[in-house]
């Protein structure tokens, strides 16, 4: 099962990112843990998380503050890291999209659009929109490498 995860956070000077290691995450505090880290280390607020696996899903996850991070995912999944997901979006079918398509919208990112790249792109496609959108494509680019 391979996967892509990198968090982002903007900082005065702009968005700075990272890619996420979630192999020893087993629950969602420990997903907010890294993104709180990535936070403190860069002074950043919000903190974004972008997640695909398999070119099957994907997961936009946000933080601000101390706040309890809100999540959108493409295809709701109970196994490997979609489980771990699964647990931020609440109760929803699996195979269905769940969670808060709206939770980027002050960062350009519409939450019908949001829907809507989990219907009509690949994962991977539709984190680059979402992160051109959100103002760190660049950033994204040079992870996703």
């Amino acid at each position: 099962m391979s996967y892509f995860a990198a968090v982002f956070a903007r900082t005065p000077e702009g968005w700075i990112g990272a890619e996420a290691v979630l192999a020893e995450a087993e629950g969602v505090d420990d997903v907010a843990d890294l993104m709180r880290e990535a936070a403190v280390e860069s002074y950043g607020d919000p903190v974004v998380l972008l997640i695909e696996q398999d070119d099957d899903w994907f997961a936009v996850v946000r933080l601000d503050g101390e706040q309890e991070p809100r999540a959108f995912v493409s295809t709701v999944r109970e196994d490997g890291l979609g489980g771990l997901f699964h647990q931020l979006v609440g109760e929803a079918p699996t195979g269905d999209p769940a969670g808060d398509p709206a939770l980027l919208e002050d960062l350009g990112v519409n939450g019908g659009h949001l829907g809507d790249l989990g219907e009509r792109a690949l994962p991977g496609d539709a984190l680059l929109t979402v992160a051109e959108q959100a103002g760190f494509g660049e950033e994204f680019d040079r992870i996703r490498g």
